[in-house]
């Protein structure tokens, strides 16, 4: 394989871009091990008060997740997440207005490999979501498991990130005087094996809980499209049948993450590596679904507004595809 290698004259507020992108990616493929081996060397060093002083408070802390978590709007805000948005760039394209005075179940469409688009779009201030959505604040559900890792909590909580159960999010949901966007990537772990460039795969066909969710909170829904969110890596074929698949699905039912084999580009070369590719990412926000509050949703009642937030999402990726380069023909896969 021949390695392309980067051009010495890379202006330099590219390669800012690149390493902001780089720590994301740690971020998520790597610091949560990192953190977790760090609590426990430090109990085996001079520093081993560390380690115990952080038990006590994660003792007394442990169910802060659950309870929206801990936001910090400065970190937010960092000029990194700005250069991070500029290297793909990443684009939040507003279609209409949401009242504060609601809360909010949005679903996000595709997951992607690493939901980048989701990421930069709700967790940091780098693409308006402030402005074009005043009075709201998002928090985006991610798997429990990563809160149970020393530090590593503490850090993507700091971003607006929650645990992905109905608890958690029920929290925000039941919240009087509206104000919460919970935003919920779906398709989940498993649609991210079908992160394929050119596949637009939806899964979306047998997922109700988070319409029983909105339902039972009275929180209107907002569908999500991301163009270009399965652009940014390549990965292995893995299609449906394969052996392939079929370890990564079982793997991902013992360990409930899943694990595609992607992989894109490098810092100094574009051949490898596990950066992503410089391709835009347009994430369009929906109208809303009004809503009405039934704590006991009828299996009728579930099916049709299932049905009807599908019919919308379809609607939203038909309406706005030749605006980022989906052919005509191309539609909608819901699995």
């Amino acid at each position: 394989m021949k390695v392309h290698f980067a051009p010495l004259d890379v202006p330099f507020h590219r390669r800012l871009q690149t390493a902001a992108v780089l720590q994301w990616v740690y971020s998520f493929l790597g610091l949560a091990p990192t953190c977790i081996f760090l609590f426990f060397y430090l109990l085996f060093t001079r520093f081993w008060l560390i380690s115990v002083l952080y038990a006590i408070w994660w003792y007394y802390d442990y169910d802060t997740p659950a309870r929206g978590g801990r936001k910090v709007p400065y970190l937010c805000g960092l000029k990194l997440w700005q250069l991070m948005r500029d290297y793909f760039p990443i684009q939040l394209v507003k279609t209409a207005d949401l009242d504060p005075r609601h809360n909010y179940v949005l679903g996000f469409h595709p997951h992607g490999v690493l939901v980048a688009g989701a990421f930069t779009n709700f967790c940091t201030f780098a693409t308006g979501f402030r402005q074009l959505y005043p009075g709201l604040s998002s928090y985006l559900l991610m798997l429990p498991i990563w809160f149970r890792a020393p530090f590593f909590r503490d850090y993507i909580m700091c971003a607006g990130l929650i645990p992905s159960d109905k608890d958690s999010a029920s929290y925000l949901l039941q919240q009087k005087g509206g104000g919460n966007a919970v935003v919920i990537a779906v398709g989940g772990a498993p649609e991210a094996l079908d992160a394929h460039p050119g596949t637009y795969n939806v899964l979306l066909a047998k997922k109700k809980g988070f319409i029983k969710l909105a339902m039972e909170h009275g929180a209107h829904l907002v569908p999500i499209f991301s163009f270009g969110e399965n652009e940014v890596y390549d990965q292995v074929e893995n299609s449906r049948g394969t052996w392939l698949r079929f370890i990564q699905e079982r793997l991902q039912g013992i360990m409930g993450i899943s694990l595609p084999l992607f992989h894109a580009r490098g810092i100094f070369q574009y051949s490898f590596g596990l950066i992503p590719y410089r391709k835009p990412i347009n994430t369009v926000v929906g109208r809303p679904i009004k809503v009405k509050k039934n704590l006991k949703p009828t299996a009728e009642e579930l099916d049709a507004l299932h049905q009807l937030y599908m019919d919308e999402l379809s609607n939203l990726f038909e309406e706005h595809k030749g605006n980022y380069g989906v052919d005509e023909d191309v539609h909608l896969n819901f699995v």
